[in-house]
């Protein structure tokens, strides 16, 4: 059942110089921030329409400057790197749950409620979600496993791939869910705003555009 299932939002506040850098230039860090908290707006509101027994923000950074919100709880990212915060998020949150970032504003209740559905499964052990990139944007685990992402390489072309092996190696059955894009830089920001137009994000990056004479 869904309604057994945590959903976790690891996310970083949307502070200037600390979250999106990547999208300066062309923007400004100001303006990368604002597009951060609008992605990160659409994800929480995608969470709060989600079947789920509980919905916990691990936050890295203040709470003050993230958009306001009801439903969550909001405890503090512990580690030095994100394998770490990746293992100390659902040991803080518990499982069975279902982790995902806020770099995915295209995210819908719909689909968090497939992929819990999914990890629910008396098959499946775990859930993965791979992006375009080589990352993934969502991962989901019946039992609470910090030793599942100590020494996987984040962030680089080849996570989810070993990521999936260490989970593999470990024993536990997967189950892959949708690729999706995350926005990572300029380009990914548009490809996402036009897949999903009626969102924070899309809206915010419009009007930045707009502003800023980005083409």
């Amino acid at each position: 059942m869904t309604e057994d299932v945590r959903i976790i939002v690891l996310a970083k506040a949307p502070v200037p110089g600390h979250v999106k850098t990547r999208l300066s230039p062309p923007f400004s860090l100001a303006e990368a921030a604002r597009l951060a908290r609008a992605a990160l707006a659409d994800t929480l509101v995608a969470v709060a329409g989600a079947s789920a027994s509980r919905r916990v923000l691990v936050i890295d950074g203040p709470i003050s400057e993230v958009p306001p919100l009801e439903g969550f709880e909001v405890i503090p990212q512990r580690g030095t790197g994100l394998a770490e915060r990746l293992a100390a998020a659902f040991e803080d949150a518990g499982a069975p749950a279902l982790l995902i970032a806020m770099d995915t504003p295209q995210v819908t209740p719909e689909l968090l409620e497939r992929s819990s559905r999914t990890l629910m499964e008396p098959s499946v052990d775990c859930v993965i979600g791979p992006t375009h990139d080589g990352g993934y944007w969502g991962i989901g685990m019946k039992e609470v496993r910090p030793e599942a992402f100590l020494d996987v390489p984040m962030s680089t072309p080849k996570t989810f791939l070993a990521q999936r092996d260490r989970l593999v190696n470990q024993g536990l059955r997967i189950r892959s869910l949708p690729r999706l894009r995350d926005v990572d830089d300029f380009h990914d920001a548009w490809v996402v705003a036009a897949e999903k137009p009626g969102t924070n994000f899309a809206y915010a990056l419009a009007e930045i555009t707009a502003r800023a004479g980005v083409i």
